[in-house]
């Protein structure tokens, strides 16, 4: 797994739960506890021991962590980079479920070695649409249904997303109700007209 990964999941463990919670479960993982550098390749294996360590010390599945890790990466203020490159996907939330196909090919622009899920959204028409979410690593489909959680609140719109796991992947179902349910965070092309 990619050390950008590594490091995410190793800050919002850290962040969420706190550094001496960290060290807990890079002890628990066999890592040393300054973690990961961001731009190396790591064994799935070791991805996958800190998942089971942070499941264990925390006491909560898995999946609901990484869940929770994809909705750190959009709306925790450390991650505002990816928020906003995120954002330039679309006006509204359709219009960002629609920009999902090319987000892979987009990312390798910038990180080439990068192992990035492949993203396929069909709409169905009545605000409609599936996400099927193929990765060979088990899981990386919640950090994505987290993610998606989050933009709909940052557009401010109301949404539902659930998660259908399957060997290889998985498929999201997305039902869009309003694109207007609540003020969405403010956006501008340069991160200084933000407020």
């Amino acid at each position: 797994m990619h050390g950008l990964f590594n490091r995410a999941l190793q800050c919002f463990l850290s962040d969420t739960y706190g550094p001496a919670t960290w060290e807990k479960i890079a002890a628990g993982a066999d890592i040393h506890p300054e973690g990961f550098e961001a731009m190396l390749l790591y064994d799935d294996a070791t991805t996958q021991a800190v998942l089971r360590s942070a499941a264990g010390v925390l006491d909560k599945p898995a999946e609901a962590l990484l869940e929770d890790m994809g909705h750190y990466l959009v709306a925790h203020p450390a991650r505002a980079g990816l928020r906003r490159l995120l954002r330039f996907g679309g006006a509204d939330l359709e219009g960002f479920l629609a920009s999902l196909d090319d987000l892979p090919a987009r990312a390798r622009l910038a990180l080439p070695d990068m192992d990035m899920p492949c993203l396929a959204i069909r709409e169905h028409g009545g605000g409609a649409y599936e996400l099927e979410v193929r990765h060979r690593q088990p899981g990386l489909a919640h950090v994505v249904l987290g993610a998606l959680r989050a933009m709909a609140d940052d557009y401010g719109a109301l949404a539902s997303a659930d998660l259908t796991a399957r060997p290889g992947g998985a498929t999201i179902a997305i039902q869009v109700f309003t694109l207007s349910h609540a003020r969405g965070r403010d956006f501008a092309l340069t991160a200084a007209l933000e407020r």
